[in-house]
Parts: structure tokens; C-alpha cells; sequence
């Protein structure tokens, strides 16, 4: 019986270790992207996962999801915490989910399934490295941008229209401000990314624009 129990702790103790070293794969890609939760977080969602799933066999004889169905729960507020909001752009989703999925390979190792979670750690980083080439190409050819642009003239937002028309840029007015001195205007411009930075020269000079931003 001390044999089986002490083979039964090395089996653990090698599913935590393989848990470790898939936590460190997708951390150390997120730490190369510089992401805001890098090598350490995912290493310990990853073994956390892993070792709450354990417990939970180990314990829940009789009912073994009952800790590793709260995993999800803690998951979603660690996320939380990595997403946030800068100007008119959410940035954080992809870290977010990432760890989302590190934490169900986490819970993949817990419950002996180390071929599956193997299989996982590859798809999540085929996933976060080769289809940003595929991100790229569409945001060449199909960049959306908000810009902020602050005039003198009302007549000026027509020439206005003209610039993007010229630069193949499909517009339209996101919102407005009038004061007395100015009119500020925000725009949703979409096209290509070179358009958009032929634009942007454009504006560096044009004597009608008081100030922008994007």
C-alpha cells in the first residue's frame, strides 16, 4: 500500500512539473510580446490549475468537480484584471483569454490528460504567434482608426471630406463638439495602413487644422 501511495505521489508530482513547464512555453511568449501578465502569471495559472484539479479528485470522492468547476470563477476575475481601456481602444482581451485557456490546460495536466494539454499549449501559441502575420495582412488592407481633428471653420470639415475621398479613406462622423473658437470633430476613417499614414502627414502640415489626435 506505501508503494502505490508513494508511485501515486510521483505521478503528481510529474503532472505538476509537465504543468510548470507548459505555463512557462505561453508565458514566455507573452513576456516576448511584452503583455501585461507575462512568464509568471502563466506559470502559476497553469500549476494552480493543475494542482486544484488534483485536489479536487483527491477530495470530491463523491463529487470531483466540486473545486475544479471553481477555477473558471477565479479565472474570470484574474482576467478582469488584465483588460483594460486606453483612449477608444479595450486592450488586454487576447492576454485574457490566454490565460483563460492555460488555466484549462492546467485542469487538463490535473486530471492525467498530458497528451491533450501538450496538444493545447501548441494550438494557444500557433495561435498568439503564426496568425498575427494573418492579423497583420488584415489590418494593411482594412485599418480602422478614430481620429480626433480640431478646426478653426465649419467649412473646412467639406474639405475635410475631400482629404479622405483622396486618400480612399471610407469616413463618417463619430462625434461632435462646437465652441466659439473651435469645432472638434471625431472621425472613423477606415482603409489601408499606408493610406492612413499618408494621411496622417497630411495632417502634420495642413495650415487648417488646429490639432488632432488618433
Amino acid at each position: 500500500m506505501e508503494f502505490l501511495k508513494d508511485h501515486s505521489v510521483h505521478n503528481e508530482l510529474l503532472l505538476i512539473f509537465i504543468s510548470v513547464i507548459l505555463g512557462l512555453f505561453i508565458g514566455a511568449e507573452r513576456e516576448y510580446q511584452n503583455k501585461s501578465a507575462g512568464l509568471r502569471t502563466f506559470i502559476l495559472v497553469c500549476f494552480g490549475s493543475c494542482l486544484f484539479t488534483i485536489l479536487s479528485i483527491k477530495i470530491g470522492v463523491q463529487n470531483p468537480d466540486r473545486l475544479a468547476a471553481n477555477i473558471i470563477t477565479g479565472i474570470g476575475f484574474l482576467g478582469a484584471g488584465v483588460i483594460f481601456k486606453s483612449g477608444n481602444k479595450i486592450d488586454g482581451i487576447t492576454t485574457a483569454t490566454t490565460i483563460w485557456g492555460t488555466a484549462s490546460i492546467g485542469m487538463a495536466v490535473g486530471s492525467g490528460y498530458v497528451y491533450l494539454s501538450i496538444l493545447g499549449t501548441v494550438l494557444v501559441l500557433l495561435v498568439l504567434s503564426s496568425l498575427t502575420y494573418l492579423q497583420n495582412i488584415i489590418d494593411n488592407n482594412h485599418k480602422i482608426r478614430e481620429y480626433e481633428i480640431v478646426l478653426t471653420r465649419l467649412e473646412d470639415l467639406e474639405y475635410f471630406e475631400n482629404v479622405f475621398k483622396k486618400n480612399k479613406l471610407k469616413f463618417f462622423v463619430v462625434r461632435q463638439k462646437f465652441t466659439k473658437e473651435s469645432i472638434t470633430t471625431v472621425w472613423m476613417l477606415t482603409g489601408k495602413h499606408k493610406n492612413h499614414d499618408h494621411f496622417i502627414e497630411q495632417l502634420k502640415y495642413d495650415d487648417k487644422v488646429n490639432a488632432f489626435e488618433f
